[in-house]
């Protein structure tokens, strides 16, 4: 069972818990995300742009 990627301390924001995008890509390639069943896949480009596709 793989485990939830923590917020980085640096990062805080009042409204939203903010990530670093490479906590939730481990291998720094690609990460699947799943909501309500779907599952989106969330990859980092070369040139470090992020890609969500379902």
């Amino acid at each position: 069972m793989q485990k939830n990627p923590k917020p980085s301390s640096t990062y805080q924001s009042d409204d939203a818990v903010i990530y670093d995008a490479r906590d939730l890509i481990p291998n720094g390639v690609k990460a699947d995300i799943v909501l309500d069943g779907q599952t989106y896949n969330l990859r980092i480009t070369r040139a470090g742009k992020l890609i969500l596709t379902k």
